[in-house]
């Protein structure tokens, strides 16, 4: 007790409310759910190669939303990569998705027309008129 009747203990505890009110706080980042930020992609053939293999593994396995995830990833990294628009396409059939059935196999021949796939694509699509 102080010569006055106030407790020692109440007024450490008014000095330290005082002393952290007015030291600033260091401001943090947000914290970011990595899930939910925008992926940058540039060419990459590689990581496409990598992407449309795990792909065609959840496709054996029937796993279509999986396989078309990562059949359009593969597109991302190499957008001129002809195999991941025909796979998605696939995958999009196996899932009923009719539009992206149409988007994927459309973009197909436009970058391989003359493949082995691209009768049985362009037959595909003029029967789903």
């Amino acid at each position: 007790m102080t010569p006055d009747g106030v407790p020692l203990l109440a007024i450490a505890a008014l000095l330290t409310a005082a002393l952290a009110a007015q030291e600033p706080k260091p401001s943090e980042p947000p914290e970011e759910d990595e899930t939910l930020a925008q992926r940058e992609y540039s060419f990459n053939p590689i990581q496409a190669k990598k992407e449309l293999e795990v792909g065609a593994q959840y496709f054996r396995k029937g796993s279509y939303l999986a396989a078309a995830g990562r059949f359009r990833e593969a597109a991302k990294w190499d957008e001129n990569y002809a195999e991941a628009y025909l796979r998605l396409g696939e995958a999009c059939e196996k899932l009923k998705d009719q539009a992206c059935v149409r988007k994927a196999y459309e973009k197909f021949l436009a970058l391989a027309p003359g493949s082995k796939a691209a009768a049985r694509v362009r037959k595909l699509l003029t029967s789903k008129r």
